[in-house]
């Protein structure tokens, strides 16, 4: 998707791709202040990202969480996802970015990437992953380099170092979701999450996503408050929220147009939901993020 100038811009894997390469449905390749592309800050991606920092400094906010680059650390985003990199000029890695269709080519349970705890997290926060141990960091530093290598070769070799990186990830990765460990619906609540993070735009109802699912309402409306202790009209609310946000202070969209890109019956409903939520109309929420920046 091309980027715009009054949307968050949303940025395909191409976008991220030497001009002369050929189409992938992946990239692997090592990540410093040298890389740059046409693409501007924050913005999304409809691809999947694991982002290794070795040396440097510098914060990543990912949708509304500000998080402090500590090297060694691994970053995780979801499609969807609005971020923003600010680093230092030493800053090191590498970088894996990939498809869904590229990761479960081989695998029978499409419901993989959900198993991971740090893809489409409930709560929406997903801190980097802190290495601790030589042997670890040691791990990511050999799995890297050798997918770097083979980078534009063996697609099933790989997909084979790309699952051992989420496959290792996910043994170290502190839950700080703990809800993740409650519950055996809890890959229904994260799926429920994937849709919502898919379809906030249309404004869709409960009903509709319980369709989605294949369950009732009830049924979709019990598993969200068993493990999140909100409600599903809470979860869509709370996404419509940070999105109005967003392009309130990172768009030059007016009022109505948000409300129309967000599915809203009109103007006026949309400033009375905003207001009843946050106590303030949405222009003045914008002015008075203009004043704080």
């Amino acid at each position: 998707m091309k980027p715009n100038d009054k949307n968050l811009p949303v940025y395909s894997l191409h976008n991220f791709s030497a001009p002369d390469s050929e189409k992938k449905l992946y990239n692997v390749e090592l990540f410093d202040a040298n890389r740059h592309f046409e693409v501007s800050y924050p913005h999304r991606h409809d691809f999947f990202e694991v982002l290794y920092i070795q040396k440097g400094c510098g914060y990543h906010v990912i949708d509304s969480n500000n998080y402090e680059i500590k090297p060694p650390c691994i970053f995780f985003l979801s499609p969807g996802q609005a971020h923003k990199l600010e680093y230092s000029n030493d800053i090191e890695g590498c970088i894996f970015i990939f498809t869904s269709d590229f990761y479960l080519l081989n695998f029978s349970n499409q419901n993989r990437l959900l198993e991971f705890p740090f893809f489409f997290t409930i709560t929406q926060n997903n801190p980097p992953l802190q290495l601790q141990h030589n042997s670890d960091i040691e791990f990511y530093d050999i799995v890297f380099s050798r997918a770097i290598k083979e980078n534009g070769k063996s697609t099933e070799l790989l997909r084979a170092y790309l699952d051992m990186i989420l496959v290792y990830s996910s043994s170290l990765y502190k839950v700080y979701d703990t809800i993740l460990t409650k519950g055996k619906g809890h890959l229904l609540v994260k799926r429920f999450f994937q849709l919502v993070e898919e379809n906030y735009h249309k404004n869709i109802s409960i009903n509709e996503y319980a369709s989605m699912l294949a369950i009732t309402p009830n049924h979709l409306t019990q598993a969200v408050k068993q493990l999140t202790a909100k409600t599903s009209n809470e979860i869509i609310q709370e996404k419509q929220m940070l999105e109005i946000k967003r392009l309130l202070v990172h768009t030059n969209m007016g009022v109505s147009e948000i409300a129309n890109y967000l599915n809203f019956a009109d103007q006026s409903y949309f400033t009375k939901f905003f207001k009843r939520i946050t106590g303030v109309t949405p222009l003045r929420f914008r002015l008075e993020s203009m004043k704080s920046t």
